[in-house]
């Protein structure tokens, strides 16, 4: 009895190591992304996306490794802090960043659980551009364009993707980044959405027994877009992750 009580601690001692190493993996998961609509014009554009940041101080082997990838825009889709994350440390991790590219924002629920005027200083502050159901238009030298769209927080009533789209103009290659990934809900055919990046759900963060509430992440070809669904890099509630590696994304976009 008492060696199954000995086996069964040194079992769950395990399990434990091994939720804390997937809560706290510096992992960068490459992908390149082809679209028959995407301008040739601009060769290929590299993204470094991180969702879900929470309470991570991001590591210096992920800056270090993709700056080293002539990367072009740095995405962060939402969740930056939440509620007693020293603003010091969402400092570091912005600034860590702009080491890589120029940095693009987007708004998560847990960004509102503090003084989100504060936040909202601290970025501009640090030159991180936020996309607040607005959009940025890149232009290639045949006149081509890359648009970047981005939209506030959906759980909090505050998204407008009309307002969004209406800025971001007619035409051209559009990212979409929404931190949750309910907004493809709201994406019609029309709309002509080629990406839309998003986190906010962890991959489910703790799957047991292989079962959790949200599926983990991943890349969904939808009928009106593709959508990538980050695990994200942080954690919530308890720092552990089972079945859901936490994970950034280099993305290569191209034509083809």
């Amino acid at each position: 009895m008492i060696y199954i009580a000995a086996l069964a601690l040194i079992g769950g001692a395990g399990l434990l190591i091994y939720m804390l190493k997937e809560a706290f993996a510096d992992r960068i998961i490459y992908k390149e992304l082809s679209f028959s609509e995407f301008p040739e014009s601009f060769g290929e554009v590299k993204l470094f996306f991180i969702s879900d940041i929470h309470r991570r101080l991001i590591s210096e082997k992920i800056i270090d490794e993709v700056k080293g990838k002539k990367t072009d825009l740095v995405i962060i889709g939402g969740d930056l802090m939440e509620k007693g994350v020293p603003f010091e440390r969402v400092k570091k991790n912005v600034l860590m960043l702009m080491e890589i590219a120029p940095v693009y924002f987007v708004w998560g629920n847990n960004d509102y659980e503090v003084d989100f005027h504060q936040l909202d200083a601290l970025l501009l502050e640090c030159g991180v551009k936020i996309l607040d159901n607005t959009a940025l238009s890149f232009e290639s030298q045949k006149g081509d364009r890359f648009v970047l769209i981005g939209t506030d927080d959906l759980s909090k009533d505050r998204e407008r993707l009309d307002l969004a789209l209406e800025d971001a103009g007619t035409g051209g290659f559009r990212v979409l980044v929404s931190h949750d990934p309910r907004i493809a809900k709201q994406i019609k055919k029309e709309h002509n959405i080629h990406l839309v990046l998003s986190g906010h759900t962890h991959g489910g963060q703790i799957h047991i027994l292989g079962y959790s509430p949200y599926e983990k992440g991943r890349i969904k070809k939808l009928p009106e877009t593709t959508i990538l669904i980050s695990n994200g890099f942080g954690t919530t509630g308890v720092p552990l992750r089972l079945g859901a590696k936490a994970e950034t994304h280099f993305i290569t976009l191209k034509n083809g």
